[in-house]
């Protein structure tokens, strides 16, 4: 096991680094400075713990996971790491890139995810059966940002068929005020969050970085902002830590396909294993709110996972039994969708850490600080495009913005949540803040 002054990169991780830089065919050798220090094989390891691990072409994928991926960073548990990420596709979409541009990255590299991945992070005594703790410390996000959709023949996004045109909107992210103008007279707050952060999945080979899953991965939970701590669970020796998909701001389901994605110029994290520790799917726990979550490409059985997870969290948490857990969930649980364009479908339950007061019935009409509208039906995921269509065809009406506006702007600022189920059917309530229109 290295001590503490042992480098940030072990002699294998150095060496797989300096021979992607070399390469057999005789690449020149980078002149940047942070690669150099990958190559000697100490960037920044500074007082109690901390560690750097530059975005480079040297440091990211693009659009995969593999377990057999040498690590870019060597960490102990209790460390802390910097990690930096790059916008989608390699850092290939800044903003000016047309929508033509973005599309044709898509189509020429099918079966990877968009995303660019930073890592992995190897973390020293991480076996599987453990559990990864992962506080997020502190996010700064780049400047800018872009939301775009891809209909057509690449058929992604929500309602593809409904809004057949492609468009990217880039956006200045004003972080001293915490927000975005997204038109004039419109603005969404930034609360930036790391839409991938997973481990290694227990399958050797490669895997699309699309789909989520109990690795974690692509969850695009907005609830994972800084102060927030991420549990995971391990599969793999050493965990293999990645991050990537950086958001500034997202709706719950990101229905249009994307968020404002952006790059970090820093995410900091402390990590930590935990023995005698197991876990399932992820957990989310913030200062005020235990987050259990359940993944599937049906949402009616994310659902039920997701309710099989809070079960078993408040048998551990309050020693509750089944039926007092349900009366528990019933009263306390506050669900929401996470995402809906990942292949799976997210669905996640917040719990408070103080028990009162009762989460209220949701609103079916709208209210002093909502624009509201929704759907009851037995299939949760019809209920939930019911619901946001309505949202999204009444936001373009009243507010006279364009069809791809609208369906932009649910993708950035949609509250979408999901009545406790009643006599079979689920209630799916979609939210717009008035605030959104500040003129």
């Amino acid at each position: 096991m290295t001590n503490r002054r042992d480098f940030l990169l072990g002699s294998a991780a150095t060496a797989a680094v300096t021979s992607l830089l070399h390469g057999k065919q005789g690449k020149a050798q980078t002149k940047r400075a942070e690669i150099k220090a990958l190559q000697e094989g100490f960037v920044g390891q500074y007082q109690g713990g901390v560690y750097l691990l530059p975005a480079t072409d040297e440091t990211v994928q693009w659009g995969w996971f593999n377990n057999a991926e040498t690590p870019r960073a060597r960490i102990r548990s209790g460390d802390t790491i910097l990690l930096e990420t790059m916008m989608a596709s390699q850092n290939q979409v800044l903003p000016g890139v047309s929508i033509e541009e973005i599309t044709k990255l898509r189509v020429d590299h099918p079966g990877r995810g968009p995303h660019t991945i930073t890592g992995p992070i190897f973390i020293e005594g991480a076996q599987p059966g453990d559990v990864l703790k992962i506080k997020i410390n502190r996010i700064v996000p780049r400047s800018y940002g872009t939301n775009w959709n891809l209909p057509g023949d690449l058929n992604l996004g929500q309602f593809p068929n409904l809004f057949p045109e492609a468009q990217a909107k880039h956006f200045y992210l004003d972080t001293r005020r915490g927000v975005t103008e997204f038109l004039p007279g419109i603005e969404l707050p930034v609360r930036p969050f790391p839409g991938i952060l997973g481990v290694a999945r227990a399958e050797s080979g490669q895997y699309s970085t699309v789909p989520p899953g109990p690795f974690g991965g692509n969850l695009d939970c907005r609830e994972m902002v800084e102060g927030t701590t991420v549990y995971l669970p391990v599969f793999v020796e050493g965990a293999l830590l990645w991050s990537g998909d950086s958001h500034a701001v997202q709706g719950n389901g990101e229905i249009n396909l994307t968020a404002v994605e952006t790059a970090f110029n820093e995410l900091n994290l402390t990590v930590e294993v935990l023995k005698g520790r197991t876990l399932a799917w992820p957990r989310i726990e913030s200062p005020t709110h235990w987050m259990t979550l359940g993944y599937d490409r049906d949402m009616n059985v994310a659902l039920r996972i997701m309710e099989e997870e809070t079960l078993k969290f408040l048998s551990e948490w309050k020693g509750l039994s089944a039926q007092d857990a349900r009366r528990y969930m019933a009263t306390y649980g506050d669900i929401r969708v996470a995402e809906v364009v990942n292949q799976l479908k997210g669905v996640y339950c917040m719990l408070p850490k103080n028990d009162s007061p009762a989460v209220p019935r949701l609103p079916q009409a709208d209210t002093q600080n909502s624009y509201v509208t929704y759907a009851v039906q037995g299939d949760a995921m019809e209920a939930m495009n019911q619901s946001a269509l309505a949202l999204i065809r009444r936001v373009q009406e009243e507010k006279r913005l364009s069809a791809l506006d609208a369906y932009s702007l649910a993708s950035l600022a949609l509250d979408a949540r999901i009545q406790t189920p009643e006599a079979g059917a689920y209630s799916v309530h979609c939210l717009m803040p008035r605030s959104t229109w500040v003129s």
